[in-house]
């Protein structure tokens, strides 16, 4: 039986034209050798597989080539064929991995010494360099600079960073690439014919994919998958064999996720863990599956490492999504990625993430600006058959029967049906209150550039109406004429009834602006904006009803990280809040003799 040799060893590169993707590498070499002028040291770095020791055996080969042509070497001369035969004298390797002592650097040094029987040169190879010991790479400092005239040294290393400057100061520095995809997908397609094997397009873009970079990983990935497969290679079989997911399952997803259909994609990832892979793979292929697809809508096209109608395939999914869907679904599993180390449950952070995803794609969650938030009631509707509608274009409101009465909650009071008033677009909201007995409510859509709610619909009264659609979306606010001078008039008692029952929100409602019938306070959080938005309706309520105010208020909600509250909350604040609560603190304190401050 025949010796097997593997395709990485087999297929070895042995002129510098047969080197796949360092061109840039290769030529200089070869104009080097061809104009003669050579130094006495290089020094090839880069990622695994991707040429180093290749180069240096090619170019000790051509420099002693006793017939070269335009750089290469002839292959036919007599030190050619000792050199291809493995029994030429004047080249050296040297593993620095295992030979990284002193004593092995001065064995180098006698070598050095020692004039080539054959050829022009004695070149020695030193891999893995950056494994020396600093007392060997000191010890060689001096015989790297001022070799003999005969003596060429070619160091390869993968971690240019870990050799001492000394060293990279007397040496020509060439800095490898990355294998493009193209570029091995290219030369997989060649070994593959030379080994009479069939392989579709797909099949070598997911082995080059897999390689990261080198050609050697590519070719040892090739050379498992013919074992597997045969000599008919195909994507699925290639997919199983490397234990990697498939493209299918990331354009599926996708697809789920655009359309925001959340449990079919919770499914598929089901089916992915089944399968074997990790959450930590999922996510990461389908971050990179969404970036390219991010880079295949404009012109950084050419950043999508594929080939074939792979490209095709991509660009016409990128079509098909929105580019703030790609970028936050980016956004949310690089932070998923990076929380998974650390999560006991990662199945349930990649299905968060999942839900996340779809929300973006159903156009669930409104986009909301960082530095303010107005009140838009982004709630669900609570009558049976009663739906939000997509955003219009504000229209005049058109009238319609009075609607009956609908019982409120007791902390807001209603106001009297008026004249219709067409509603303000780009403008969400508050909660209209009065003092007095609460008649019957007409209330409006909201209407906003970003998003449309009815709060008819979520109060019922458009099914008792038996109104939908934009219809529903049109209704009467009343607007008290003297708001703005009744609320200036109640500010600061209704701030000092807060500071004496909730000091939190009286620091903020020190802040408060009014304008007209509109109130806009600020807050330095985030947080506690989307806390007061979210009891706006028991704010305004009770601004309304200690103000008088007959009619409709705005509440506006303005972040500022930079502004701190106008009076922080003091201890005596602090304390004064929890007697309120529980006037036997105060026996407590008296008993015990504790000092309050």
């Amino acid at each position: 039986m025949e010796n097997f040799v593997v395709s990485a060893r087999k297929y070895r590169p042995a002129t510098f034209a047969s080197v796949v993707g360092q061109r840039h590498i290769t030529s200089t070499l070869k104009n080097a050798i061809e104009r003669g002028q050579l130094a006495h040291a290089y020094l090839f770095c880069g990622p695994r597989g991707v040429g180093k020791t290749t180069c240096a055996r090619i170019f000790a080969k051509s420099v002693n080539c006793l017939n070269p042509q335009a750089g290469e070497a002839c292959n036919e001369c007599a030190f050619c064929r000792s050199f291809n035969e493995g029994r030429s004298l004047n080249v050296h390797e040297l593993d620095a991995a295992s030979n990284n002592s002193v004593d092995d650097i001065r064995n180098l040094i006698e070598q050095v010494r020692i004039i080539p029987q054959e050829g022009s040169y004695s070149v020695f190879v030193i891999d893995e360099v950056h494994m020396l010991s600093p007392a060997a790479f000191n010890a060689f400092l001096k015989t790297l600079e001022e070799p003999p005239r005969h003596a060429i040294f070619v160091l390869a290393t993968t971690e240019k960073h870990k050799i001492i400057p000394t060293i990279l100061s007397r040496c020509q520095i060439y800095d490898f690439n990355r294998i493009k995809v193209e570029d091995g997908v290219e030369y997989l397609r060649y070994i593959a014919q030379k080994e009479g094997v069939v392989a579709d397009d797909e099949a070598l873009n997911l082995i080059a994919h897999k390689a990261d970079g080198g050609m050697r990983d590519a070719l040892s990935m090739f050379d498992k998958a013919v074992s597997f497969c045969g000599n008919n290679l195909n994507y699925k079989d290639v997919a199983s064999t490397l234990n990697v997911l498939d493209y299918d399952t990331y354009f599926s997803v996708t697809d789920m996720l655009r359309e925001g259909r959340y449990t079919d994609a919770l499914i598929a990832f089901d089916g992915v863990l089944s399968r074997g892979f990790s959450p930590q793979v999922f996510v990461s292929g389908l971050n990179a599956h969404l970036r390219d697809l991010l880079m295949a809508k404009g012109p950084a096209a050419s950043l999508v490492e594929f080939t074939g109608a792979l490209v095709e395939r991509y660009r016409a999914q990128a079509a098909l999504c929105d580019e703030s869907f790609l970028f936050n679904g980016i956004s949310l599993l690089t932070e998923a990625d990076g929380r998974l180390r650390q999560s006991s449950n990662q199945r349930l952070l990649v299905e968060l993430g999942l839900m996340k995803i779809s929300g973006l794609g159903q156009k669930k969650n409104s986009e909301v600006a960082e530095s303010s938030f107005v009140t838009s009631f982004a709630l669900p509707d609570l009558m049976p058959g009663a739906t939000a509608t997509p955003p219009q274009p504000s229209v005049a409101p058109q009238p319609s029967a009075a609607p009956q009465p609908v019982p409120q909650p007791a902390a807001v009071a209603q106001p009297t049906p008026q004249p219709s008033v067409a509603p303000q677009p780009q403008v969400a909201r508050g909660v209209a209150a009065e003092s007095g007995e609460r008649p019957a409510r007409r209330a409006t859509a909201v209407r906003t550039a970003k998003s449309t709610f009815s709060i008819n619909a979520m109060l019922g009264e458009d099914a008792k109406r038996g109104v939908q659609g934009d219809e529903a979306a049109e209704a009467v606010v009343n607007v008290d004429p003297r708001s703005e001078e009744k609320l200036k008039a109640a500010k600061a008692s209704y701030v000092a009834m807060l500071m004496a029952s909730k000091p939190r929100y009286g620091v903020v409602f020190e802040t408060m602006t009014i304008e007209g019938n509109a109130v806009t306070v600020t807050v330095p959080s985030r947080e506690l904006g989307d806390d007061i938005l979210r009891d706006s309706r028991e704010w305004m309520g009770g601004l309304a009803e200690h103000a008088g105010v007959d009619g409709f208020i705005e509440l506006k909600v303005n972040v500022n990280e930079k502004v701190k509250a106008a009076k922080p909350i003091t201890l005596e604040d602090r304390l004064r809040h929890l007697t309120n609560k529980n006037g036997a603190l105060i026996t407590m304190i008296e008993t015990l003799g504790l000092d309050a401050q």
